[in-house]
């Protein structure tokens, strides 16, 4: 029987041929869930900040990750994971819906409408085009800027950094109890990575929510329960009122940082799993499509973007070669629906003074900033025309508080730097056209 199994296994995903083991797909399936199931515990949490369900975004975060790694299982046989992207859940909120006042639905609609334009690139070879033309300076100035902003939400939700009328922010009160315990989960977290322990961020959230119930500061609710409706997110989104020039840009955004997230991972991951050919990724238009059908599946789910997960690379680390590793963690996905109460006492906020702290997952927002900030070492600091736009990227977002502002602002000056430094053949026509639009931008929008 299991020979068999096995046999249609080899058939379907090709096992032997990628110089892999049943044993090793199926660890390393487990290995990738460990290390990204935090974002079914911080998902539910960041978009109910819009006012969005949280047992509907829960359930709309399993099954979109599960869908989309599936995909990717199926139509490119990779061992990639896909899932709700941090950073862009960031985005989604914090610019467009609070920052620029729109509802989540017309956000969502916005969402699906960049999707749809990423399978359309899949056939038209622009996505190619688009991704070598920006300069890896400014790629990797976003990824970092994002993971700033990341980590500074985290450190307002452990309380760590507070509101300041003199200084815009200051430090907090570290004798409060959920500060420290946000402190606890932080050096858990980085111990945890510094003995190379797979799965270091959840078992860190999982160790400092057993604490938390051990102090009394939330109350247990039982492990597993019934499936949360899924009916106030499920094809709530609203593509009409997202067809409108206010919201050229958002989709423009979403669609740029869905493309170099997606496009960097599978680069990454394939340089680790040996998976390039002549440096191309065999059956990379399977695998950017799994993608944008993961996105648009998500929108429809109720959602933000879907996106291919660097921490995949643990599950290849520990053999995973093929799309049967994804096969299992789609699965562990979906057994994660019967797992809400485990969300409600993660996720849960506590009011000290009109401010609310979420000491459990704060810890994971500041370690995942810290993961971001990586991509600082690709930038060229000793040239300045690089280094310049690639730091006003990095701080704009950050301190503003608006991806979109920190990639027109790296735009422009990167363009001007090099036009007025006799350097005008780095500059692609393509990031030249989309820097003039943001200077339009500004004149005629703001």
């Amino acid at each position: 029987m299991v020979k068999e199994m096995f046999k249609i296994l080899d058939r379907i995903f090709k096992i032997e041929e990628n110089r892999s083991t049943l044993k090793k797909e199926v660890i390393g399936g487990f290995t990738t869930f460990a290390t990204m199931s935090y974002i079914i515990f911080v998902q539910p949490l960041v978009l109910s900040a819009i006012g969005m369900d949280k047992g509907a975004v829960f359930v709309a975060t399993c099954l979109s990750a599960a869908f989309a790694t599936l995909l990717m299982a199926i139509l490119a046989n990779y061992p990639i994971a896909l899932a709700p992207a941090m950073g862009h859940n960031f985005y989604f909120v914090y610019m467009v819906c609070l920052g620029m006042g729109i509802n989540w639905q017309t956000a969502l609609g916005a969402n699906f409408i960049s999707g749809a334009i990423f399978i359309a690139l899949a056939f038209f070879g622009l996505r190619e085009k688009l991704i070598n033309a920006v300069p890896a300076s400014l790629k990797s100035a976003i990824t970092v800027g994002i993971g700033l902003l990341i980590a500074l939400i985290g450190f307002e939700w452990a309380g760590i950094v507070v509101k300041n009328p003199g200084t815009i922010i200051g430090l907090g009160n570290f004798k409060n109890p959920y500060t420290l315990l946000s402190f606890l989960g932080i050096f858990v977290i980085s111990l945890l990575m510094a003995r190379r322990i797979k799965g270091a961020i959840i078992i860190g959230i999982l160790l400092n929510a057993a604490l938390a119930l051990l102090l009394g500061l939330v109350k247990f609710e039982g492990f597993i329960s019934p499936i949360p409706s899924i009916k106030p997110t499920f094809l709530k989104l609203n593509i009409a009122s997202a067809l409108n020039w206010r919201m050229l840009g958002v989709i423009f955004t979403l669609l740029f940082l869905d493309l170099f997230d997606t496009v960097g991972t599978l680069i990454g991951i394939g340089k680790e799993g040996g998976f390039l050919k002549e440096g191309k990724l065999p059956r990379a238009k399977k695998a950017l499509l799994s993608d944008a059908l993961g996105t648009v599946g998500g929108t429809l789910l109720g959602t933000s973007t879907v996106t291919s997960y660097i921490e995949s690379s643990t599950g290849v680390a520990e053999g995973a070669r093929t799309g049967l590793a994804s096969l299992i963690t789609a699965l562990l996905f979906l057994a994660s629906l019967f797992l809400y109460p485990l969300v409600k006492i993660i996720a849960a906020g506590f009011t000290i003074k009109s401010i609310t702290l979420y000491p459990i997952i704060a810890p994971a927002l500041i370690v995942v900033g810290v993961l971001m900030m990586n991509q600082a070492k690709n930038i060229n600091w000793s040239d300045f025309t690089e280094s310049i736009p690639a730091f006003l990227t990095i701080t704009i977002i950050a301190f503003s508080f608006s991806i979109t502002e920190g990639i027109s602002c790296g735009f422009i000056f990167y363009c001007l730097l090099k036009a007025l430094s006799d350097r005008r053949k780095e500059v692609s026509p393509l990031v030249a056209t989309f820097a003039l639009l943001f200077i339009l931008r500004y004149i005629f929008l703001k």
